[in-house]
């Protein structure tokens, strides 16, 4: 299970994800359909732990990606159109 409430991620000046909340139920299939440049991947980027967001609440399992990095990873699943995530 999924759960964002107000994400927000800002670089300096520019608002990449501007309060994004949304909730995903255990079965539930989820997908991020936007234009490019909507913030879809700094959304993913923060829930899998690769990005701090600048405000707001996610929660994964149970588990916030910020305290419990390695347990979120294992726990999360991808699949990208093209690849856009590290080696990690």
């Amino acid at each position: 299970m999924i759960k964002v409430q107000n994400l927000v991620k800002t670089f300096d000046t520019f608002t990449a994800v501007n309060d994004v909340s949304f909730d995903v139920a255990a079965g539930e299939i989820f997908a991020f359909l936007g234009p490019n440049g909507a913030g879809k991947t700094t959304t993913i980027k923060m829930l899998t732990t690769l990005l701090k967001p600048t405000s707001g609440a996610m929660e994964l399992d149970g588990l916030n990606p910020l305290t419990h990095r390695n347990e979120v990873r294992k726990r999360f699943g991808i699949v990208f159109q093209d690849p856009s995530l590290d080696g990690e």
